[in-house]
């Protein structure tokens, strides 16, 4: 039986283990490197030592390829902000501030998920397994943030509060929790601003502090 070119270097890449999780460590190693606007399925292809058609046989096109990686990393810091939060343990408050920094404990530690996650423009509708890894990550804000506003009177809503939040907590990961020459300096650490600003907001409601009602 003859192999052809493209047949050897596709067999070469399979040393990796199976093609698709190849790809997509073809794919994190490219981010990181070019950044999420400078990767190409074609690159991924080479990198993983496989044909240029072979990714077609898992991904649809290079955007499905991304939104595999940016999916893996929602569930990934979706488990990161689960574990911070513990259930309201050993207290509600301490528990939601670990949250923010396990946030930018991500953002640093997978710089190369959080980019693909991020630093992309990909449509919903496109990648419904992107929308709802997503939205599985959000509901742990989310429901942290029900409980820690319940007991409040009036009570904002949580659906607001877990917003401002993820807001604040992407805004500080974004400008001054990732690696990089071009980020820019802090006088304290990123967790420390984080966590001030946190508490400023979740005073202003009504919790934290001397004023906290749980």
């Amino acid at each position: 039986m003859r192999w052809n070119s493209d047949d050897a270097n596709e067999r070469r890449g399979y040393h990796h283990g199976n093609l698709r999780e190849a790809l997509i460590e073809a794919a994190l190693a490219l981010i990181g490197a070019k950044g999420a606007a400078g990767f190409t399925i074609a690159e991924a292809a080479r990198r993983a030592g496989v044909s240029p058609g072979a990714p077609y046989r898992h991904f649809r096109d290079g955007d499905a390829l991304l939104a595999e990686v940016a999916a893996r990393g929602f569930a990934l810091l979706a488990a990161a902000l689960a574990g911070a939060w513990n259930n309201g343990r050993p207290e509600k408050l301490r528990a939601f501030e670990a949250m923010g920094r396990a946030y930018l404990a991500f953002a640093r530690g997978r710089p190369e998920h959080y980019a693909a996650m991020f630093d992309t423009r990909l449509a919903n509708a496109d990648h419904p397994g992107l929308a709802t890894a997503r939205d599985n990550a959000f509901a742990v804000l989310r429901e942290a943030a029900e409980q820690l506003v319940a007991e409040l009177e009036p009570r904002p809503p949580g659906l607001m509060v877990a917003l401002h939040v993820w807001a604040l907590s992407h805004g500080i990961a974004s400008l001054f929790g990732r690696a990089g020459a071009g980020k820019r300096p802090l006088p304290m650490p990123a967790e420390d601003l984080l966590e001030a600003g946190v508490l400023l907001y979740l005073q202003g409601l009504g919790l934290g502090g001397g004023g906290a009602r749980r």
